[in-house]
């Protein structure tokens, strides 16, 4: 017998990826990844007791070598986030990540249809440097609308470069798990997700976003170092290659 919160894999899917149960509904559970951003339904069959998130332990992400900064001479002012996502489990996982990392960032949760409907009063409000627009998405080729979110993710990025037009002073992050890389970036993101419609990490968009709040604003980033960070690497997230996001300033 399963509940609501215990945590489960797929037979089917050989048990690749653990979910949580948030509902049942009859003989369907409704599943969430504890770690990938993805929605599921199951039948009970299916699934097996997890008692153990081991996809958690397996990836612990690390942007150390971004923070090893020359703090005898130089002060540094890294860029400041705004992360909204439409899912309050995965914004808390990101949130920890950046006060773990310490950086200034503003976490909201906002479903993604909200998206394009307050994103320009919320950057007028944080006034940040780093915009995160993620949530829950998904591909299907059978079905007249493709992607689930994606159509709301590219109508926020395009609402937020009314307010900012340069990628070099709001660098947007902009999808979730298989949306439409190419579209996202045509519309202005700077990281996108996902190149080949794969699931992605619910710390991808925040480690992205790490990594350009440490990048030196006078020099290019490397955008492979960056996306190597991530749990799937450029499969997972892409982008253009902009200037950094940090201030570097002397004396300290």
């Amino acid at each position: 017998m399963f509940n609501v919160g215990d945590l489960v894999t797929r037979n089917s899917y050989n048990n690749d990826i653990v979910f949580k149960i948030i509902d049942i509904k009859g003989d369907i559970y409704y599943l969430k990844g504890v770690s990938v951003r993805l929605s599921a339904d199951s039948p009970k069959e299916d699934l097996v007791l997890c008692s153990e998130d081991k996809e958690e332990d397996s990836f612990r992400p690390s942007i150390e070598e971004y923070r090893e900064l020359d703090r005898n001479e130089y002060f540094y002012l890294p860029g400041r986030i705004l992360h909204i996502d439409g899912d309050k489990d995965y914004l808390d996982k990101c949130m920890n990540f950046y006060k773990k990392n310490k950086i200034r960032a503003y976490g909201l949760y906002l479903k993604e249809n909200e998206m394009p409907l307050q994103v320009e009063n919320l950057l007028k409000k944080y006034t940040p440097d780093i915009l995160v627009l993620t949530g829950h998405d998904s591909f299907s080729r059978n079905k007249r609308e493709q992607y689930k979110n994606t159509s709301n993710f590219v109508e926020a990025v395009n609402q937020a470069r009314k307010v900012e037009k340069s990628q070099e002073k709001l660098f947007v992050i902009a999808g979730a798990c298989q949306s439409n890389y190419e579209d996202l970036i045509k519309a202005g993101a700077n990281f996108a997700s996902s190149p080949k419609r794969i699931n992605i990490h619910a710390l991808d968009p925040a480690i992205v976003a790490a990594c350009l709040s440490f990048s030196n604003k006078n020099e290019n980033i490397d955008i492979i170092k960056i996306l190597d960070k991530t749990k799937y690497g450029p499969s997972g997230m892409g982008g253009i290659i902009t200037k950094g996001s940090m201030y570097i300033g002397y004396p300290r």
